[in-house]
């Protein structure tokens, strides 16, 4: 279960992070997932979640933002979402595509309260 090393991961990046805003209360964590990564997000907030339990940090919300495969074909510049495997691009035919989204997997933000 490679959730449980990312959310470890992110929480190690908001711990640094509280060490700059010593008196600043986090409060949400932005994050974005790429369909391509394998990673489940459920499991992902499940491992966050027992990570902060019991800890200052406890209080911090993770909200997921899921990242559909797009593609873009080579020939046309025609851009689209993958569906069902089909790199085909569904404006000229060809299957001379690259991948241009859903790889991602990245904080992208982080929200506090406080001085």
């Amino acid at each position: 279960m490679h959730e449980l090393s990312i959310a470890n991961n992110l929480l190690e990046a908001v711990q640094l992070e509280a060490r700059n805003h010593p008196e600043a209360r986090f409060t949400r964590l932005g994050v974005r997932i790429g369909e391509l990564t394998a990673v489940d997000p459920e499991a992902l907030t499940f491992c966050f979640q027992a990570l902060v339990r019991g800890t200052a940090m406890e209080t911090l919300a993770m909200e997921i933002e899921q990242v559909p495969r797009r593609q873009r074909c080579q020939q046309c510049g025609c851009e689209f979402r993958v569906v069902d495997y089909d790199v085909t691009c569904p404006t000229c035919g060809r299957a001379d595509t690259e991948c241009i989204a859903g790889t991602e997997l990245e904080l992208v933000y982080l929200e506090m309260e406080g001085p």
